[in-house]
């Protein structure tokens, strides 16, 4: 299966040559700071004019390894709802993204519940907007693509240790997971409902981010694939996590009445 991009021309520039030099721009190493080995990060996936600063933040921050799980949301009610890509490969304006079948493989033996679908991948843009910056700063890489469209906490958790068990048997693997944060409210309140679910990600509390978010209406669109995400780190023993990086849109557009929180985490 060759998957199609979706939103080249809107979230990012169609134009080879002008995406590679904003991914560039975005992604520029710091520096001071050295790029370690991580074993996950959370990046947003709105339009790259919004939230692309924030996400090359983190990805200057980290060695890419060539193996990369993208663990992403459903944000359109069409497919599966724990839905996974096996083989093929996803195009951009970069070049053809290839999917690694041997580690899709191993997902799915340890997660029977991901369900093979090419409707949910088909529109969905938090997975696609990753690639460019993949493509860019680790030419070779391959990748597997989960778009998760439920919030029940069991399911979620259920991928999370599956998760959890490939990354052991593959330590060289990065967990890549996408989330935006609190949605269309004013920049104030959007900004102490993050602040709230911001502590639980840093804490690495999937059930305290989950709480959180459903108890306080917090509008994170990833809620499912960072609760998936914090389960794998809690098995794994992750010691550290870090916040890169965070905005509003209205830091972005000066519009402060209705913006959307964006923030960037690195995981060891």
């Amino acid at each position: 299966m060759l998957r199609l991009p979706a939103v080249a021309g809107r979230f990012y520039p169609a134009n080879p040559e002008e995406l590679t030099a904003l991914v560039r721009k975005y992604a520029l190493p710091q520096a001071d700071t050295k790029p370690q080995p991580v074993k996950a990060c959370l990046v947003p996936h709105a339009g790259y004019m919004f939230s692309g600063h924030i996400a090359g933040a983190v990805f200057a921050r980290i060695v890419l390894p060539q193996r990369i799980v993208i663990l992403g949301v459903r944000h359109f009610p069409r497919g599966e709802s724990l839905a996974i890509n096996t083989s093929g490969a996803w195009r951009t304006p970069l070049g053809d993204a290839p999917i690694d079948e041997a580690l899709a493989a191993a997902l799915l033996q340890e997660c029977p519940i991901l369900r093979e679908d090419r409707v949910a991948h088909a529109a969905e843009h938090s997975l696609e907007v990753q690639l460019p910056f993949l493509h860019v700063l680790s030419p070779a890489f391959s990748f597997v693509p989960i778009a998760l469209g439920t919030v029940r906490f069991d399911d979620l958790v259920a991928v999370g240790e599956a998760l959890a068990r490939v990354l052991a048997a593959n330590p060289e693997v990065l967990l890549l997971t996408t989330s935006d944060l609190n949605h269309y409210e004013n920049d104030a309140t959007t900004r102490l409902k993050d602040k709230k679910a911001i502590d639980q990600i840093l804490a690495q509390n999937p059930r305290g981010l989950y709480d959180v978010c459903r108890n306080e209406d917090v509008s994170m669109c990833g809620l499912g694939p960072a609760v998936a995400m914090l389960t794998a780190l809690r098995v794994l023993a992750a010691k550290h996590a870090e916040l890169v990086r965070y905005a509003t849109s209205g830091d972005v557009s000066g519009d402060t009445t209705s913006v959307v929180g964006y923030a960037g985490f690195i995981f060891s």
